[in-house]
């Protein structure tokens, strides 16, 4: 279902060494998730804490989940900030789908701070037993013993 990518962490400290460490000019690091399987479905859930509900987006576009939020600074341009350490700002996570799984019956919820997507296995996907019949116009097969001499 996912796909590894070995520069990902590399990007991710490239990006913090690069970026402006003060007060307003910080954007968020990461979005933190879990991902299981539960009978036949995935669930993901990301934390999202103090994240607006109306700015939370989910989407799938050829093959890709993409989960976007929005955390917006505080504007109180009167307070003298002795420590500054939640990040506003987009966040933003992919997920490479694979094949087996039914796109148009993905779900999302948000409540407290956690958005949980809900992500089905296709039919096609799922597990199942397969019939073995016979061939028309066969007999059946009888034991036979071995008598010895």
């Amino acid at each position: 279902m996912l796909r590894f990518d070995p520069f990902s962490d590399l990007d991710a400290m490239t990006r913090g060494l690069l970026s402006s460490q003060s007060g307003s000019d910080r954007s968020p690091r990461f979005m933190p998730m879990d991902l299981y399987k539960v009978d036949d479905h995935y669930v993901l859930t990301a934390d999202l804490p103090g994240v607006d509900p109306g700015s939370v987006d989910v989407s799938v576009d050829n093959g890709t989940l993409t989960l976007t939020a929005h955390r917006s600074a505080r504007s109180e341009d009167s307070v003298q900030w002795l420590t500054s350490e939640r990040f506003f700002g987009t966040y933003r996570r992919q997920l490479s789908l694979g094949d087996g799984i039914d796109t148009t019956r993905i779900s999302a919820t948000y409540e407290n701070g956690v958005l949980t997507v809900t992500i089905p296995l296709a039919e096609r996907a799922k597990p199942r037993r397969i019939e073995v019949s016979h061939a028309a116009g066969s007999k059946p097969i009888e034991p036979t013993t071995i008598e010895s001499s």
